[in-house]
């Protein structure tokens, strides 16, 4: 399954977001793509405040925004 994360270059709350998630799913199966919100005007207005975002899969329902540890992030994995 995929996770996304939406976020942009110089994000120091997306860098730590990443960190958290590559380190719960270093055991899994999982695969994690950043999507840059900046590349889509669209993504920039829908995420630009609250980025960073996690998401499962492709259902836009399926979001975590930040913030969140190793913890909140492996709890809501385990719900789908």
């Amino acid at each position: 399954m995929h996770i996304y994360l939406y976020s942009t270059l110089g994000c120091h709350l997306c860098e730590q977001a990443k960190a958290v998630i590559e380190h719960v799913l270093a055991d899994k199966s999982f695969k994690l793509s950043e999507i840059d919100i900046a590349e889509k005007d669209q993504l920039l207005e829908q995420y630009g405040l609250v980025i960073p975002v996690v998401q499962f899969g492709d259902d836009e329902k399926r979001q975590l925004g930040w913030p969140f540890d190793e913890q909140q992030f492996s709890d809501w994995l385990q719900t789908f």
